[in-house]
């Protein structure tokens, strides 16, 4: 029996927490969740987004599964998402890009790992306004958190089996800050003479990932390029819909959707649940319930390759539909 912290968000997160739990019981495996709410629907009764009682679960439980949160755009509260990754030292943003099978996509061959800075960068959120007609936002990049996500993607290849780790930079712009994140990976780069190393230049890769994405294995990035590449990531595999992600520490774990919260479609019962499933089935791999993971992804995938898919994917399932089909197919 895991005890193991759920969250399940707003928007379409209830729905889409209630699907993976009930895949995740059909196939067996016991698991007492412990259920937190957390997000815009809980600042009015506790007068903060992330209330205490949530940090202390993960905490004890050590590993979380995260549906959806709202993000307000340009004002409201800040991100739970970066509050959760900073109050717990979850350092390591881990987005595996993948095809799945019978999801369209321009490309059948894409098998890449984004492995993303979590706790600093422009996403230190350290801002100043200056006058009516300025604002400052101030990039921080220092050695040891370079350090420490340059031996998780180096670590991470050596555990399965990935050939190369190439880092992304702007360091022919930012030569101090992207310089010393490049200066860094190449130091950390020495004590792994089994990977291929590779640099490139962010835009650069922006532009090779559109036209020939299996070139790449593992990527490691400072945190808002690892945002926005690894959405284009998830593009290449069918949207954020099926796209996965894990944020990592030395003492806990939150696995969650790169997707929103999605509130325009909320209680209608049309949510894709599969990028939480996803989330969730490495969830059951980081805890070492490999069989149990396995037995999920095929189920999974059989449903998708016999064409059963929701209305995101080009299908026409509800997301309870789509639950109970994969759960028939466990």
């Amino acid at each position: 029996m895991h005890n193991i912290t759920l969250i399940n968000g707003d928007g379409i997160g209830p729905e889409i927490s209630q699907s993976v739990m009930k895949i995740i019981e059909a196939s067996g495996l016991e698991i007492n969740w412990d259920i937190q709410t957390a997000g815009q629907d809980v600042i009015e009764k506790e007068g903060t987004p992330l209330p205490d009682r949530v940090l202390d679960s993960i905490k004890k439980n050590k590993i979380a599964l995260k549906a959806p949160v709202t993000t307000p755009i340009g004002k409201g509260f800040r991100s739970v998402n970066v509050q959760l990754r900073k109050s717990l030292d979850l350092y390591a943003n881990l987005r595996p890009c993948k095809n799945l099978p019978n999801v369209q996509t321009k490309f059948d061959n894409v098998d890449l790992v984004v492995v993303r800075e979590n706790t600093e960068d422009l996403y230190a959120g350290i801002e100043e306004k200056i006058s009516d007609e300025e604002a400052h936002s101030i990039k921080i990049i220092t050695k040891k958190a370079t350090e420490r996500i340059c031996k998780f993607a180096f670590d991470y290849a050596v555990k399965n089996n990935r050939k190369e780790v190439c880092v992304v930079t702007k360091a022919n712009i930012m030569k101090l800050s992207d310089g010393l994140f490049l200066d860094t990976y190449r130091q950390v780069a020495k004590s792994y003479p089994q990977i291929k190393q590779r640099e490139i230049l962010v835009d650069n890769l922006c532009m090779q990932l559109v036209q020939n994405p299996s070139q790449f294995d593992v990527l490691v990035l400072p945190n808002l390029y690892g945002d926005i590449v690894s959405d284009l990531c998830a593009g290449l595999i069918g949207g954020l819909g099926v796209a996965q992600g894990a944020n990592i520490g030395y003492e806990c774990a939150v696995f969650e959707p790169v997707h929103g919260s999605a509130p325009d479609i909320k209680g209608q019962n049309k949510a894709n649940p599969t990028a939480l499933l996803l989330s969730a089935i490495e969830m059951l791999r980081y805890i070492n319930e490999f069989d149990y993971a396995d037995k999920i992804e095929k189920a999974l995938f059989k449903t998708l390759s016999e064409g059963e898919k929701t209305a995101d994917l080009g299908g026409c399932l509800s997301t309870s539909e789509f639950t109970d089909i994969i759960i028939s197919n466990l």
